[in-house]
């Protein structure tokens, strides 16, 4: 009986710790930080020149990345260059109109014009007056009525003429020439876009965390040549089944533990989402009648700590 008597109570106190021990366990769910980032890249295929910056770097706006060497872009600058000039040299001389040898040329036309119809003018007068005394016959007069309007309408001509060398060129011609320098110097930006490319500068500021090319390599257009971490931007991810959620919501705060430092951040919940079916599915019971979903759970911390970094975890405690 004695024997009896101590075997239960050793069975009693063995349950009693595994009931206080295991049914309190704590359920962990480890997270790590992770940052904003974004990729510099070239717009023109080029060759690496020189990189000016090296991975953990910290760079600020404006400071230069990157040189690239792109010659066909710098000949193609010349091209547009040199057709812009020459539309512009089309643009001044439809402007400028005329050479001045030419509007004095066109004006003595004019004047040698004026002169016959002045003449035939004369003439048609006096054989009409001689027409309506019956000296002459109507022939003769229509003869000098046809000379009179010919020397008339050569005169017009010549007039037209002048006029038009004094005012140039139409306005329709003018804007056409005026259209092609736009469209010339168009291309000239266009391409002088492409030359600053080669130029790789810093957008936002952050820390170089991936160099991709190597100096000397070719890099297709859009080719990635580094990428930059921003800093400022922190935030931890976890992965929780919908049965660890217990109604979290966005805009919520929790505690969470960082290894590296020692240390619990208070974090505040910025997104909650769908991990989709491709994700960790759980059954809840043996038989398989329901599983849970896994969601993507992103925080950041609600006051700046220095010294996150990308990769490092982030622990959440659950009793």
């Amino acid at each position: 009986m004695i024997a009896v008597g101590l075997f239960a109570l050793v069975v009693l106190i063995i349950g009693a710790i595994g009931y206080f021990t295991i049914g309190s366990e704590e359920e962990i769910i480890q997270g790590q930080i992770d940052v904003e980032e974004y990729r510099v890249s070239s717009k023109v295929p080029s060759r690496i020149l020189e990189l000016r910056v090296k991975e953990g770097d910290y760079v600020h706006v404006g400071d230069t990345l990157a040189i690239l060497d792109a010659p066909e872009v710098e000949a193609k600058a010349m091209q547009a260059e040199s057709a812009e000039n020459a539309a512009a040299a089309m643009s001044n001389m439809a402007k400028a109109g005329a050479r001045k040898e030419q509007i004095q040329g066109a004006y003595e036309i004019w004047q040698q014009a004026k002169a016959g119809l002045e003449i035939s003018k004369k003439s048609y007068e006096r054989v009409q007056r001689l027409f309506d005394e019956g000296v002459l016959s109507e022939q003769k007069r229509d003869e000098a009525y046809a000379n009179y309007k010919a020397f008339e309408a050569q005169e017009k001509a010549a007039k037209s003429q002048y006029d038009m060398a004094v005012n140039g060129a139409r306005t329709e011609e003018k804007m056409a020439a005026a259209a092609q320098v736009n469209r010339a110097r168009g291309a000239v930006e266009e391409v002088s876009s492409y030359i600053r490319e080669t130029v790789q500068t810093a957008q936002m500021e952050g820390e170089v965390s991936t160099i991709y090319p190597k100096v000397g390599e070719l890099i297709g257009s859009g080719s990635p040549i580094m990428t930059i971490s921003l800093m400022n931007e922190v935030w931890g991810a976890f992965n929780m089944r919908e049965d660890q959620l217990n109604g979290l919501k966005i805009g919520d705060t929790f505690k969470a533990f960082v290894p590296a430092f020692n240390k619990e951040i208070e974090m505040k919940v910025t997104s909650i989402k769908d991990q989709g079916s491709y994700a960790t599915w759980k059954a809840t019971k043996s038989n398989g009648q329901y599983d849970l979903k896994t969601f993507e759970v992103k925080a950041k911390p609600t006051k700046k700590f220095e010294g996150l970094r990308p990769g490092m975890s982030v622990i959440i405690k659950k009793k």
